[in-house]
């Protein structure tokens, strides 16, 4: 299933969350399906683990931003730091606080 980057299609798909995106095959949408759905839970678990590492690799290259400390999240930190330094092309600039610091919000 290259589309989603898989080497296997899964048959069924469980998002956590209230909805779900188009998908090629049935999916439901768990509301708090963390806490409620174990699968979903160790997902979220190993999604935790890659993104702290993502931002640990991406403080190497922009040390002045401080992510392995904050690991991308809003920390007063890094909205100080944005606002210092601009963001990166690894910015999601649609994220509120993100925009804020940037002085992109209306």
């Amino acid at each position: 299933m290259p589309s989603l980057g898989l080497h296997i299609a899964p048959e069924y798909v469980l998002i956590d969350g209230n909805r779900c995106p188009k998908l090629p095959m049935p999916a439901m949408a768990v509301v708090k399906g963390d806490s409620r759905v174990p699968e979903i839970s160790a997902a979220s678990i190993l999604a935790k683990v890659t993104r702290d590492a993502e931002m640990a690799a991406l403080d190497i290259v922009f040390p002045q931003y401080g992510f392995a400390q904050h690991k991308g999240y809003p920390t007063a930190f890094h909205l100080e730091k944005l606002a210092e330094h601009g963001a990166t092309e690894h910015h999601r600039r649609s994220f509120g606080p993100v925009k804020r610091a940037l002085g992109l919000a209306s």
